[in-house]
């Protein structure tokens, strides 16, 4: 069965106005299958597969003559030389539509896992000829087979998206989290050991394994575990390098690496000329909680609701909910969404920054929320609009705490 993904529209437009899209994410999110569903008459190949691989390294334009346009490529990052090619081809082709007077369509779609590697590639070789676009794992609303939207904080908008919410009680909340969003692991409801363990087996052999030493494999394996038990903190190189008895480059080299695969997302702090006191210290989430789940040795939803992990477990889900839905709609976060800590100790989950205006947000999993919004008001010192506010938490409705801050059910991310 195919869930269709919130992307396809997104991926539809941009070919018809790009020659090449590029698309990058985790392993296991869906690239390929979505792709091969939404340009089913367009020709696959996998680099994958080493007779393909090499042919495309030793040589690039017989490659390309062999299967012509429109062309699948996917692992990429494999032959990463193969784009220097594909941009004179994309070359050409511009020129003698130029002349011809006709507008160019798509004639190569690239997919990888190696985040960095490909985004750093078309971004150098292929710039103003590829579209880049990051797929992640299922959201709510992919999974709920919901057309989605991007997730914007504005009361008035988020009001008059109520009427398709339909309110889950915390276990069920917590049944999702505990699951997680890979699409193969969700849709064909595989053995959940079986798959995780493999998913880690594959990523550390094929990816990790070409970027560090393999004699320390067995480390990063347990560097993600100690990793997955840090998700929603601020990172704390030194702590981390002390637990696993390597040095803080080491690990800020290493989550690097878990950041170019997509398996986390590091949400900087919001900062200004103001902002004298603000900690620079970036916080860490998990993008597929139900593999931060697995790594952290969570056998059961319930356990994990009740446990001190809880917190940080429903906060991840929020933050990679709200991630997912602004990159569903082929737009990067780097500018709009940030969080607030001071040396004073006070905190804002999410600062939430559109069109000048700054929107505050907690994330409360407990039922002690009457004075979530204290700490609203330092933002004050950016002289910039606040906009209302939201708690989101697993009430099941919006709900005003007071004039300037609502409650927000978390099911109405990405409605």
């Amino acid at each position: 069965m195919y869930y269709h993904r919130q992307l396809e529209k997104k991926l539809l437009e941009t070919a018809e106005e790009y020659a090449c899209i590029t698309l990058y994410g985790a392993r296991q999110t869906g690239k390929s299958t979505m792709i091969r569903k939404v340009f089913k008459d367009f020709e696959y190949v996998t680099l994958d597969d080493s007779r393909e691989r090499m042919l495309a390294l030793e040589d690039p334009e017989l490659f390309l003559n062999v299967h012509g346009t429109p062309l699948i490529i996917d692992e990429i990052q494999k032959a990463a030389s193969l784009m220097e090619a594909i941009k004179i081809r994309i070359d050409e082709e511009k020129l003698k539509n130029i002349n011809e007077n006709k507008s160019i369509r798509v004639m190569y779609i690239l997919t990888g896992s190696n985040t960095h590697e490909i985004r750093e590639n078309a971004s150098e070789t292929l710039a103003g000829r590829t579209a880049i676009i990051e797929v992640n794992s299922f959201s709510q609303c992919e999974k709920l087979q919901l057309d989605g939207n991007e997730f914007v904080p504005d009361i008035e908008i988020l009001k008059t998206r109520q009427k398709d919410f339909k309110p889950k009680n915390i276990k069920e909340i917590f049944n999702d989290i505990f699951i997680g969003g890979m699409p193969e692991y969700y849709v064909s409801k595989l053995n959940r050991n079986t798959f995780f363990e493999s998913y880690i087996s594959t990523y550390i052999e094929k990816d990790v394994s070409r970027l560090i030493n393999v004699g320390r494999l067995d480390d990063f394996r347990r560097f993600m575990k100690i990793v997955a038990l840090r998700t929603s903190q601020q990172l704390d190189y030194t702590e981390i390098g002390n637990v696993l008895g390597i040095d803080s480059r080491t690990v800020k080299n290493w989550l690097s690496i878990l950041e170019a695969s997509g398996i986390i997302m590091i949400l900087q702090p919001y900062a200004s000329s103001l902002a004298k006191r603000v900690i620079k210290t970036p916080k860490m989430y998990f993008m597929d909680t139900g593999l931060c789940a697995y790594l952290c040795g969570w056998t059961d939803s319930n356990i994990l609701e009740a446990s001190p992990m809880g917190g940080a477990f429903f906060e991840t889900y929020v933050v990679s909910e709200i991630v997912k839905s602004i990159r569903n709609n082929g737009k990067r976060i780097e500018y709009s969404l940030f969080y607030y800590r001071d040396r004073n100790q006070k905190e804002i989950d999410i600062v939430y920054v559109k069109d000048q205006t700054i929107y505050p947000i907690e994330i409360k999993k407990g039922i002690k929320k009457d004075k979530a919004d204290k700490n609203f008001k330092v933002l004050e010192q950016y002289k910039m609009p606040i906009a209302t506010g939201l708690i989101i938490d697993t009430s099941d409705r919006l709900f005003p705490l007071n004039r300037d801050v609502y409650y927000c059910p978390v099911g109405m991310i990405g409605l």
